[in-house]
């Protein structure tokens, strides 16, 4: 370390206990020598009631903007690479968050499918309610990641891809890989910790839960604090940035909740509450976790629709428990009016389903979650949750 940092660090660590306590006149007077005009510069930038830890806490570097702690910036990232001329369809929008005190770096994504909304709200409230003053570690939050999509209504990317099959992304590779490079390489690889925000894809919906490995100790933590209730045991799709990012030894966690191209309040309330557990679990707000037992399930299955054609029509809502042989929903065929029951095949609880709509024969109707455990320990789940 060069003589002028030894200098520097131990002068910012010495004035910040002056500066709260004497204030920048005393401070003037009792630090002489040739450490003085570094005091004087410490004692200007930090907060009245900083500690030396507060003052050691250096800014964070996020895709070439420097935020300071205490301070929150906002700005565009071009996530399209070398793409000329199309680098600015492409942009996503970052807040981040620095805390005035040490702690973990928490990454907020949504909006990798752009029609998924629920989420991009979560984010926005998450990051408007959080102040750099009451933080300890740092927030980046991307509430829309896919800015094309959100703007078309679409889950794809331009190229009709799915950008959460492409994580970690490729440089050189198709448009989805090189916008999953660009923001992996220079977003999340900050990242201690991950929470991406989702809902059921086109014309499905999900019952609020928490997807993830949960043979990693630490994602299992995440799991569990974030308090939703429902776990899915997973590593993802490959190529899903949860995927990617446990792969790299990062707890990561999905939050899937309700239907997408819809604001559904209860699901975004849920959501946030979610989040804000998972920031008093890892130290960065002082917050009491409030959360209810989990039922964390290793196994789901699909009911489908069979040779079944027609309008489907529900009997069931999301969180339902089910038994072997109850009607779940009908499928009308308007031409033959002939009406298929669709049945549930075994006991489990609906923790995603179709809306009701035209469904052609193998359409998936009816996710049920089986064999459920009680807090990670086996045992029944009761009935009225």
């Amino acid at each position: 370390m060069h003589l002028r940092e030894i200098f520097t660090n131990a002068a910012q660590a010495e004035s910040a206990s002056l500066c709260s306590y004497y204030g920048r006149w005393v401070a003037s007077r009792v630090c002489g020598g040739v450490v003085l005009p570094v005091i004087l510069m410490a004692c200007m930038l930090s907060p009245p009631n900083a500690t030396a830890e507060e003052a050691a806490w250096p800014p964070i570097e996020i895709a070439g903007h420097s935020v300071a702690p205490g301070e929150t910036a906002r700005f565009f990232v071009d996530l399209a690479g070398t793409m000329a001329g199309q680098s600015r369809m492409l942009d996503a929008f970052v807040v981040v968050t620095r805390g005035v005190r040490s702690g973990p770096t928490l990454c907020l994504t949504a909006g990798i499918h752009g029609d998924e909304v629920n989420g991009m709200e979560v984010a926005h409230r998450i990051y408007a309610g959080t102040s750099g003053s009451a933080l300890a570690g740092t927030l980046i939050a991307v509430p829309a990641v896919n800015m094309q999509g959100v703007r078309s209504g679409s889950r794809y990317l331009p190229d009709r891809r799915d950008l959460n099959r492409a994580f970690p992304g490729n440089p050189d590779g198709s448009l989805a890989s090189r916008v999953a490079h660009s923001l992996y390489q220079g977003v999340i690889r900050q990242c201690d910790a991950l929470i991406d925000l989702h809902t059921g894809s086109s014309s499905r919906t999900n019952l609020p839960q928490i997807r993830t490995d949960l043979e990693f100790p630490p994602a299992l933590r995440l799991a569990r604090s974030f308090g939703v209730g429902v776990v899915l045991h997973g590593l993802g799709p490959s190529g899903s940035l949860r995927r990617a990012v446990l792969e790299a030894g990062v707890p990561a966690v999905i939050y899937e909740a309700g239907e997408p191209l819809r604001f559904e309040e209860e699901e975004i309330r849920r959501g946030v509450e979610g989040v804000r557990n998972v920031m008093a679990e890892l130290g960065m707000i002082q917050q009491t976790v409030e959360t209810q037992p989990s039922e964390v399930y290793r196994k789901t299955s699909w009911v489908r629709a069979g040779d079944a054609i027609g309008v489907f029509l529900t009997a069931r809502k999301p969180g339902d428990y089910v038994k072997k042989g109850d009607v779940l929903g009908t499928v009308s065929d308007p031409v033959s009016e002939e009406v298929a029951t669709i049945v549930a095949p075994r006991d489990g609880r609906i923790i995603g389903m179709a809306v009701p709509q035209f469904v052609l024969p193998g359409y998936g109707l009816f996710h049920l979650g089986l064999d459920p455990e009680l807090n990670g320990a086996a045992g029944k789940a009761s009935p009225d949750g």
